[in-house]
């Protein structure tokens, strides 16, 4: 049985690169979106939130000329793409799935509410939150806390390139330890980067807990969802 009823699964826009320096590779799409119906097909409601660093990332962007506002509202158009690709990836499995926006673009998606989407979810079908949270200056790390506290979900799972929280960047640092369990508080005091300090802060003072894995080798989905001891699980 799996062991949460309503999960918020948010996907790297990175992660969906594959091997490419740039844009969506086919195979990582489709990957995810088996996984993605593998769960679902078990009964758990699914929304996501994806990134779009892949394509645009705003805050990057900004460094680079680009004003801001205009460079994250870019932003939350990349992950409009991705959702529009996941979106297709799943359809074409046999798993439902439905787009939302949290900025007005119809027909290419409905606009975002809690009660839609919740309504989605009671349906039966994968809720695909896009655009972030239809504002600049916030993140998809911030947008997907907010979705998460707005849909009731039970955990916030993380889908990364790395396998849970480490003291350091286990790429970069060879000698870095994993985590197994660690609280918000402890997160914040040794500055680890697991999600923005918004994001984190939020998900502590709304009791939502984040267990961070790796999504990238399948079937690690399923395994979290069945209670296993993968990934670093993140509590106030």
């Amino acid at each position: 049985m799996p062991k949460f009823k309503r999960i918020l699964l948010k996907l790297s826009g990175e992660s969906l690169m594959g091997k490419q320096q740039y844009g969506i590779d086919q195979q990582r799409l489709t990957d995810y979106a088996e996984q993605i119906k593998e769960i679902a097909d078990t009964g758990v409601q699914i929304g996501i939130v994806i990134g779009g660093g892949n394509i645009f990332r705003g805050l990057s962007g900004a460094t680079k000329g680009f004003d801001r506002v205009k460079g994250d509202q870019m932003g939350m158009l990349a992950t409009v793409i991705n959702s529009l690709a996941l979106n297709s990836a799943l359809h074409s499995v046999g798993c439902k799935s439905r787009v939302l926006t949290a900025i007005r673009m119809e027909p290419i998606g409905e606009f975002y509410s809690k009660d839609r989407a919740v309504e989605v979810l009671e349906q039966g079908e994968v809720a695909i939150l896009s655009a972030g949270t239809g504002n600049p200056y916030f993140t998809t790390d911030t947008g997907s806390s907010l979705r998460g506290i707005e849909i009731e979900a039970d955990v916030m799972l993380k889908g990364t390139r790395v396998d849970g929280v480490y003291t350091a960047d286990p790429e970069k640092d060879k000698t870095a330890t994993k985590f197994e369990t660690i609280t918000f508080d402890e997160v914040h005091q040794l500055g680890l980067k697991v999600m923005d300090l918004t994001a984190t802060a939020m998900c502590k003072e709304n009791n939502l807990p984040i267990i961070v894995f790796n999504m990238d080798i399948k079937g690690n989905l399923k395994k979290v969802l069945e209670g296993q001891n993968i990934g670093t699980y993140v509590h106030s």
